[in-house]
């Protein structure tokens, strides 16, 4: 069963145009109520737990830095009764890096939070402007310095294959980035989510997208860069030194059992999907009603896990192992995998295979999303 908790902040003090997450502006929040409400969520999620202690927990939003640093701490005290800790349990907090939130590092840190994601996305002033950022490219820099003063492990964020971004201007910031000695980076291509302003100024030729040539030649980019400074992908957009990488995110790619609590979280637990109200004010109703913030419990098919299984694992470098999935999920080898896509992938130089383990290789992996369609046989998606 579970032993990774997810712990979902709703709230933002602003709504960026790029982004498709759930999270709300609200002029005022109710702590107290909050409190109450996430920790009677995550009483009935423990009531599913079989005494393993949780090796992850992670507070994602919106922004869980605008959280105060005293409910930081009532959560993680609550979480630690429920399930207890493993002995080097990782405890990642996401926090935009504006110095009024950079101010809290220490008092987060005395909470127990003990590794830090940071939403630099830029380090140029006006892409960060553009962006919709409310922080500047100094204030970043100077919350990467704090929190690496304060936390054992710092990550931050950067987003590139902007419009008309060149070779030259990516890898100048890039290579800056990677100067900054975190143990943790997390790359990711611009993507025009449905729903978003940014999918609105497309529709309206406010800007034209990078074409994916172009995106393509900053991937690689990135992938030498990053692997030369000694920070190697093992997922498509993540990067890390040996043993930095993330285990909360490593839990979800290896397909592994977590519990979402808190506005619009997803969880996977003993073969259910869970899905907790994305609304903060329906999410509080339901706290109200029925002492958890559940929309939706249901159990996925064998088909249905070991499809998100292949697709999951298989944006990781190390691969997945079709035995282990096979045993776990019953199904032939065959019926898992495409074998003549498999075949004509490899002979592409776009997938590779060692013994039971498959993967897609650094040529494949711009081109993963097309990949995933082909792999999954027929006899999965149909069972």
């Amino acid at each position: 069963m579970a032993k990774a908790l997810y712990i979902h902040w709703p709230f933002c003090a602003k709504k960026c145009p790029y982004c498709d997450f759930n999270s709300h502006v609200r002029a005022s929040v109710d702590v107290h109520a909050w409190q109450a409400a996430l920790i009677a969520d995550m009483q009935y999620e423990a009531d599913f737990a079989n005494g393993e202690p949780l090796t992850s927990i992670f507070f994602g939003g919106g922004t869980p830095s605008l959280m105060p640093p005293a409910l930081v701490a009532t959560l993680l005290a609550e979480a630690e009764r429920l399930w207890g800790f493993t002995p080097e349990i990782e405890i990642t907090l996401e926090a935009n890096p504006s110095s009024v939130e950079a101010a809290n590092f220490a008092a987060l840190a005395d909470a127990g939070i003990n590794r830090v994601s940071l939403g630099v996305q830029s380090l140029e002033d006006e892409t960060l402007g553009w962006l919709g950022r409310l922080h500047g490219a100094a204030e970043a820099l100077a919350a990467v310095e704090t929190a690496q003063a304060h936390f054992r492990r710092v990550s931050f964020d950067l987003i590139y294959a902007l419009p008309d971004q060149t070779p030259d201007m990516w890898q100048g910031q890039l290579s800056r980035a990677l100067s900054l000695g975190t143990s943790h980076l997390s790359l990711y291509q611009l993507t025009i989510e449905p729903g978003t302003r940014f999918a609105t100024d497309v529709r309206r030729n406010v800007f034209t997208p990078l074409d994916d040539d172009k995106a393509a030649e900053l991937f690689e980019i990135t992938q030498a860069l990053a692997a030369t400074a000694g920070l190697p992908a093992y997922e498509i957009s993540n990067h890390a030194r040996a043993g930095e990488e993330s285990l909360h995110n490593l839990t979800y790619w290896r397909y592994q059992d977590y519990c979402g609590i808190g506005p619009g979280a997803h969880g996977r637990r003993g073969g259910f999907a869970t899905q907790r109200h994305g609304k903060p004010e329906n999410f509080l109703r339901a706290i109200n009603e029925r002492r958890h913030g559940m929309v939706e419990s249901h159990q996925l098919s064998s088909s249905e896990q070991a499809t998100e299984a292949l697709l999951m694992g298989l944006r990781l470098v190390e691969g997945l192992d079709l035995a282990a999935l096979s045993t776990r999920f019953g199904f032939e080898q065959a019926g898992l995998i495409d074998q003549r896509a498999l075949a004509r992938n490899i002979d592409l130089g776009l997938l590779w295979q060692s013994d039971q383990r498959i993967g897609v290789t650094q040529k494949g992996l711009p081109l993963l999303d097309a990949l995933l369609g082909e792999l999954v046989s027929d006899e999965l998606v149909n069972a």
